[in-house]
């Protein structure tokens, strides 16, 4: 019995990976809003893996590469096919002989490669992070697909890329919301990120998730500077 409870987080993060295989299949036909839904069930999968493992002292070497490898699937490659098609069927038509800027969307999943990599050997995050995490750069294309973006100038959107590809491969210390203790004095942000992101997910619909994820940076560069 206790062989078999240990597969579940495997078996959970395999879900996890499925959803992202979803994503870009739905991506490829067209539905951002379809793709966004299987993006959200990887991001409540990734957070049960984690759990499960947790609870039932479930950890093995090849549960962190799996879910190293959906992550990538899921938060990388996904969201950087949303915005590969935006840009390519959408907000590059117009310009005639530039849609080979929307390649540029690529630069999402080679940053969160280079982040996950840099994530698995690095120590130092056991606690907080250095970069902006994957799967919270999945949220913010997610909540940018229940937006309008279809009407924004291109360039816009390849700023973003390049400013979320370059977030993920920095070494900006970013706070987790993982913690050891529910005071306030030392969860402050993190009380306070999870009830403003509460407030605009209410106040703008999934929309909000984008808000959310900028909050977020701006959060942990405003612990930056407190801490200097």
């Amino acid at each position: 019995m206790k062989k078999f409870f240990s597969f579940i987080p495997n078996f959970i993060t395999c879900c996890h990976l499925l959803a992202g295989c979803l994503a870009v299949i739905v991506t490829l036909r067209g539905s951002f809003e379809g793709a966004a839904a299987c993006i959200l069930i990887a991001v409540v999968c990734d957070f049960l893996d984690g759990c499960s493992a947790r609870l039932l002292h479930a950890y093995s070497p090849v549960g962190k590469e799996l879910d190293s490898l959906s992550d990538l699937v899921s938060f990388g490659l996904a969201p950087g096919l949303m915005v590969f098609v935006l840009l390519h069927d959408f907000l590059l038509v117009a310009y005639g002989n530039l849609e080979f800027l929307a390649y540029v969307a690529l630069l999402i999943p080679i940053a969160g490669a280079l982040r996950l990599a840099k994530f698995n050997v690095d120590d130092r995050q056991a606690t907080s992070f250095l970069g902006l995490p994957i799967p919270a750069n999945a949220l913010f294309w997610v909540g940018l697909c229940f937006v309008d973006t279809r009407s924004w100038h291109p360039v816009v959107i390849l700023l973003l890329v390049l400013l979320f590809a370059f977030l993920m491969v920095s070494n900006l210390p970013m706070f987790s919301l993982k913690t050891t203790n529910l005071s306030w004095r030392e969860n402050k942000l993190r009380y306070l990120l999870v009830l403003l992101s509460l407030g605009l997910v209410i106040a703008f619909g999934l929309a909000g998730l984008s808000g959310a994820i900028v909050l977020y940076i701006l959060l942990s560069l405003l612990a930056l500077l407190v801490k200097k």
